[in-house]
């Protein structure tokens, strides 16, 4: 009697796990859309980070649409240089204003602030006291991560002059400190340091903190740059890894008058939310680097704006007319809102400005008589459109400390609804900006820019490249084209 054989049963297939899924980012939600009667004041911290920019090239490159969360708007568009006149009234930095409509919604009037750090030349800045602290645990052997990390720290080695200091600190399972202070001349003695640096062991990243600041703390040049550089994946996994405890340990640290930025290499178990908060309470910025260009651009091209602080605990402050404004989007910077009591807080911490730094702000603006997105309240005093304000969009404020001062200083100025032009006669900053503010959305779902599409982008970045002095901008056409592709793929 013969028996019948049934089939196997066709194993599971296993379907790989992307790399940006075992990445870490912190959630984000728009911005929602403001009433003027309701909340009139918009409060929040600058915003000098960078890393999402790159990041998200990284990812486009590699054939992926990024997750929303690895996407702040604010990072995306602040990446860029901006042609923005320099502060002439001895403040270290000016402060510009330009309004048009919104390219996506001729019922919206885009507001833009930005922000100019003043410019200091290479050989001017005040002797630097930098201590590398290198991540060196197993999670780094690849070459996409120390490898790359050694090569642009070199970068910056070449940039060093004979006043400044350079160490270098590592942690894997336990920490070392392989170079003491060392003159920026000594270039042989710092690469070599440098090259010799291997890949192994676990990954005892608040001990290496501890033991940078101690470093740091001990060659401190007053009146001098005391700034860490730590590179990473961010990959914590001995001793403090929670991210709250590692801002509370570098908040105590900060007091102490050093720095600390953060430069972040790798894929797979990156943890971008580590390394953005903890360059924020580090008065530091956060920097992604994908590739040796991207290190030159942050350590050598941006090396003043990455080392020389020039305002501390930058805040602005807008209070919109009610009755010229009925409501307000802030475009990005969902993770730097402050309380409106915040503003006149000298104690609350905010973002710093680089000397050279370039720092933009976009709203989006429901003006009178345009469709609103929200149904007015009912119950709420009405605002005459006559008298001496009847012309203000809004009031502007700004807060910061010169690098040395416990005491906030103050600028404020009025938005006069007369300034607002057609897009067309803004400057090509203007619409760049607003070209990438637009990319961003897009990417992160297009929840407010209605049926515009990535050629729509492409178009207004295209004819508004302006000055493109490092091809920043062109590279820029080249990622939403990347972007299109991958979003109109079959299940995207």
């Amino acid at each position: 009697m013969s028996v019948a054989v049934l089939p196997q049963p066709a194993p599971y297939a296993i379907v790989p796990v992307p790399q940006e899924a075992r990445e870490r980012y912190t959630q984000l939600s728009d911005n929602p859309v403001r009433q003027v009667a309701e909340a009139p004041v918009s409060t929040f911290s600058i915003d000098v980070d960078t890393g999402s920019y790159s990041n998200v090239r990284r990812m486009l490159n590699a054939g992926n649409l990024p997750p929303a969360d690895a996407v702040r708007v604010e990072e995306l568009i602040n990446y860029f240089p901006y042609d923005y006149a320099l502060p002439k009234d001895g403040r270290p930095f000016a402060v510009h204003t330009e309004m048009a409509p919104a390219p996506w919604n001729a019922e919206r009037v885009l507001l833009r602030i930005g922000i100019k750090g003043q410019d200091v030349a290479k050989q001017a800045l005040p002797p630097a006291n930098v201590v590398f602290l290198v991540d060196v645990s197993g999670s780094m052997n690849s070459a996409d991560k120390l490898p790359l990390l050694k090569s642009s720290l070199k970068l910056l080695v070449s940039e060093m002059r004979a006043q400044d200091r350079i160490s270098l600190v590592t942690y894997a399972s336990g920490t070392q400190v392989i170079l003491p202070p060392t003159a920026g001349t000594e270039k042989a003695t710092i690469d070599a340091a440098i090259d010799a640096l291997q890949a192994g062991g676990s990954t005892a990243g608040a001990s290496g903190i501890q033991l940078a600041y101690a470093a740091a703390q001990q060659s401190f040049i007053k009146g001098g740059i005391n700034r860490i550089l730590l590179a990473t994946d961010g990959d914590f996994n001995v001793g403090i890894a929670d991210t709250r405890q590692l801002k509370s340990l570098i908040e105590e640290k900060r007091k102490s008058g050093i720095s600390l930025s953060t430069l972040g290499f790798g894929t797979g178990n990156y943890n971008e939310a580590m390394m953005e908060q903890i360059a924020d309470v580090g008065d530091g910025a956060y920097s992604y680097i994908d590739s040796l260009m991207e290190g030159h651009k942050v350590l050598v091209n941006e090396m003043t704006s990455t080392l020389a602080t020039i305002a501390r605990d930058v805040k602005v402050q807008i209070e919109f007319n009610p009755a010229v404004v009925r409501e307000y989007r802030q475009i990005g910077y969902e993770n730097r809102q402050l309380a409106r009591e915040d503003f006149n807080n000298d104690r609350v911490d905010a973002g710093d400005i680089g000397a050279g730094h370039t720092v933009t702000a976009l709203y989006e603006l429901t003006l009178a008589g345009s469709k609103s997105s929200v149904d007015p309240l009912r119950y709420a005093p009405k605002s005459g459109a006559d008298g001496p304000l009847a012309n203000e969009i809004g009031y502007l404020k700004l807060r910061y400390k010169q690098p040395a001062a416990s005491d906030s200083q103050l600028i404020a100025f009025t938005l006069q609804r007369e300034a607002i032009k057609p897009l067309a006669a803004t400057s090509s900053e203007f619409r760049f900006a607003t070209a990438v503010a637009a990319y961003g959305q897009i990417l992160r779902g297009g929840k407010y820019t209605g049926n515009w599409t990535y050629d729509d982008v492409r178009k207004l970045a295209a004819a508004s490249t302006g000055n493109d002095r490092f091809g920043y901008r062109g590279e820029f056409l080249r990622l939403l084209d990347l972007a299109a592709a991958l979003g109109t793929r079959p299940g995207r």
